[in-house]
């Protein structure tokens, strides 16, 4: 069974980079052509799509957030990181990873994902 478990600080100063890491466990992030992906949820709002990074390495990124973005995987340790640079307190959100085996890019619920962490708290203040 894929496991997935974010991890990261929960308290971000304004103006630095929030970086979490997304460990995957039962499953290999470079097999099976699954697609691995940032969500967040700000408080009293919908779910929003950040970024994937594939099976392969390609990146996707949402417009909105691409200059602030960067995903990335690392194939030896089974895991891929989110940075989110220059944050602002619009930033604070819960954060999940999720895969699945296409580009997700609208979503509703986290159930759209085959597979999702629990979800990180990351509040920007200072």
């Amino acid at each position: 069974q894929v496991q997935l478990q974010e991890s990261g600080p929960g308290l971000v100063k304004p103006s630095q980079t929030l970086s979490l890491t997304c460990a995957v466990s039962g499953g290999s992030i470079t097999g099976n052509l699954y697609y691995w992906s940032w969500i967040r949820q700000p408080p009293g709002k919908g779910l929003e799509w950040m970024g994937t990074v594939t099976y392969s390495g390609s990146t996707y990124y949402s417009p909105p957030l691409k200059s602030r973005t960067s995903i990335s995987r690392d194939a030896s340790k089974n895991q891929f990181t989110l940075q989110l640079r220059s944050v602002t307190p619009e930033d604070t959100a819960v954060y999940y990873c999720a895969g699945s085996a296409g580009l997700r890019t609208v979503i509703r619920t986290m159930d759209e994902y085959d597979y999702r962490g629990q979800g990180t708290q990351v509040t920007v203040s200072s």
